[in-house]
């Protein structure tokens, strides 16, 4: 049987994961902080018929050798941590990093996940949580008296009251990673710490190369729908390419088949 047939086929599967990892990158094209995502091949190990350097002849070596590949395999899918486009919003509860850095997120297990969605909102105990309820880093609350808010771009939250009295009610710190390419992808917006991300080093908005905070600004996508309608013809293309390799190798069986008979 013809290596051609498992060969092709390797390459018609890492066609399809593509296309899916871009329907995904798609399908988020208007969610808040979300990163696309692609996907990173390797091949696979080659069948050595012949040696590079073997001796042809007295003296003599093969300056290559002979071998055949078995195909190619998904090796990771990497984030792209570009930053998107800032949308404004005039929200005082959604804020944008601009530059490194993510919003720390508390589970109700008491674990830390991490974001760069900023839609925040207020819960019924006036607390600043994710649009899912979790809690803003340690738990932030907003005073029953205060009639705005306002964040600086360091994360420093003020709360404003009708007699123009001012209180400062937390931060928002952000944190960043040595690899941030190594972080899990938890959805919800949420992404959680691994060992190939590093841990987590925290710190003020605008300070020690973390990025500022935007107040009244989201992060849209960095996903661009040309970008992704270009690798999807791409990768359809490159799916039919070898899908003739392999009806290629089914016409020389049966050419091999009909001299035979």
């Amino acid at each position: 049987m013809l290596r051609a047939f498992s060969t092709a086929a390797t390459g018609m599967t890492g066609q399809q994961m593509i296309v899916d990892v871009i329907a995904n990158n798609l399908a988020n094209i208007n969610t808040s902080g979300f990163k696309r995502s692609q996907v990173d091949f390797q091949d696979l190990m080659y069948l050595k018929i012949a040696q590079a350097g073997r001796e042809t002849a007295a003296g003599v070596t093969a300056p290559t050798g002979i071998e055949i590949g078995a195909g190619v395999q998904m090796a990771a899918t990497t984030k792209i941590f570009t930053a998107g486009e800032l949308e404004n919003t005039a929200r005082n509860l959604d804020v944008a990093v601009s530059g490194d850095g993510f919003f720390e997120v508390t589970l109700p297990d008491g674990s830390t996940r991490y974001t760069r969605d900023g839609s925040f909102k207020l819960n019924a105990d006036r607390q600043i949580v994710t649009a899912k309820g979790y809690t803003i880093g340690s738990g932030i609350t907003i005073p029953s008296t205060a009639v705005n808010i306002s964040i600086g771009s360091d994360g420093t939250i003020t709360a404003h009251d009708a007699d123009s009295t001012t209180t400062n009610v937390g931060t928002l710190q952000l944190a960043r990673f040595a690899n941030p390419s190594g972080l899990s992808s938890e959805g919800d917006n949420l992404m959680a710490e691994t060992e190939a991300s590093g841990t987590a080093m925290t710190g003020t908005a605008g300070q020690d190369g973390f990025g500022t905070l935007q107040q009244g600004f989201l992060e849209k996508s960095n996903v661009q729908m040309v970008t992704e309608l270009v690798n999807l013809i791409k990768a359809q293309r490159a799916y039919e390419i070898n899908s003739r390799a392999i009806r290629a190798g089914d016409e020389m069986l049966n050419t091999a088949n009909r001299l035979i008979s």
